[in-house]
């Protein structure tokens, strides 16, 4: 008897598969005739889709048979599977919790998947499987809050990007406090249709310069009031520190660090990085040497700046050594956890403006911090 079911899973069948057919291949054992059958049924299926779900009986014949196809199989039944509502519940279970190239089609849309299923995956299966799931649309409130209570940084980041599901007020604020460590909420967060104005002042304070700028667009905002407020936090905090951790500045130590710098630049080993580093690890001394010997400019004039009632001219100082705009609000926090709160908040946030050129800056540096004159240095 002639077969006219369609072997190859890349294409439709050509026809609806004959009752006779499908009992043939039924009293045949082979993996192969198990293949042709599975399809067989599906095309059967599509041609005349029940009305709801298949009756248990042939909801079973459909789980035996998937159980013993193949893979590329599996993945053509999963995509054929994906907008059924007449698929078999343990069969898209099933599927759903297989490799990540044969479940995706049934994570993005399959109908028959509830709560509970989705809710299941997300516990056993694995980070591919909670990142689909994240992102599917219509995501219900329940799963969302799900996946925000596990807090994995790359599910929340799919989340984040989903418009459309169903996020609670709270899961938002939970979202909007998971982007203070994780950096990759952040952008979606700030274009997000639910982010409210109160929320955006709250991310203000620990983006970047970009977004900062997309959050006052957006919502019309003061960004000088938003830029004060990020300060007072910051000063908050300082005040708060005791400052025993802080290494005491002696002589010894400011020579010693003095010494590190002159080496590393006679060696060519001399980087802004080092100014950075030195900043995290509590090295005060060793910034002020660093950026002194990298810009060109007197310790004097480093000291000066660090005390300056504005951030201005350290700002121009580290610009000058090529050190990004980006980067220097976060610098700046760190000195002035170093420096009891100093350089201070005068004036405008002058890194916000644009990008300046290294000569520019050491050009803008020189005329607010002249060098000391000879009486300063018989002073000293």
């Amino acid at each position: 008897m002639t077969v006219l079911v369609q072997l190859n899973p890349s294409r439709e069948p050509d026809r609806t598969p004959r009752a006779e057919d499908l009992l043939a291949l039924a009293r045949n054992s082979s993996p192969d005739a198990r293949q042709r059958l599975l399809l067989g049924v599906m095309a059967l299926c599509d041609a005349s889709p029940p009305d709801g779900q298949l009756s248990p009986i042939l909801g079973e014949i459909f789980l035996s048979l998937a159980r013993q196809a193949e893979r590329d199989i599996r993945k053509v039944l999963s995509s054929r599977l994906a907008n059924a509502e007449w698929a078999p519940p343990a069969l898209v279970n099933v599927l759903a919790l297989d490799e990540i190239e044969i479940a995706a089609p049934l994570l993005a849309s399959s109908p028959v998947l509830r709560d509970d299923d989705l809710l299941q995956v997300l516990i056993q299966a694995s980070l591919d499987h909670q990142i689909a799931v994240a992102r599917r649309p219509g995501l219900s409130g329940r799963v969302a809050d799900a996946v925000i209570e596990q807090a994995v940084p790359a599910v929340l980041a799919a989340l984040a990007t989903n418009r459309t599901a169903q996020i609670s007020g709270e899961g938002f604020r939970r979202l909007v406090e998971h982007s203070r460590r994780i950096a990759a909420l952040r952008g979606p967060l700030s274009r997000h249709p639910g982010l409210d104005k109160a929320l955006a002042e709250q991310m203000y304070q620990w983006v970047g310069a970009a977004l900062r700028e997309s959050i006052v667009t957006r919502f019309q905002v003061d960004a000088r009031k938003l830029d004060a407020a990020v300060y007072d936090a910051v000063d908050c905090v300082i005040r708060k520190d005791t400052y025993e951790a802080i290494p005491a500045e002696t002589p010894e130590r400011e020579e010693m660090e003095r010494r590190l710098v002159a080496k590393l630049q006679a060696a060519g080993q001399l980087k802004p990085a080092l100014l950075i580093r030195a900043a995290r690890e509590r090295r005060l001394s060793l910034v002020v040497h660093s950026l002194a010997a990298l810009g060109g400019f007197t310790v004097h004039q480093i000291r000066e700046a660090l005390r300056a009632a504005s951030p201005e001219p350290m700002y121009y100082a580290c610009a000058a050594v090529g050190i990004d705009r980006a980067v220097f609000p976060t610098l700046l926090i760190e000195l002035r956890k170093l420096n009891r709160g100093l350089p201070g908040d005068q004036g405008n946030a002058v890194w916000q403006r644009g990008a300046i050129s290294t000569t520019s800056a050491a050009r803008a540096f020189r005329a607010l911090i002249p060098p000391e004159t000879p009486e300063q240095r018989i002073a000293v």
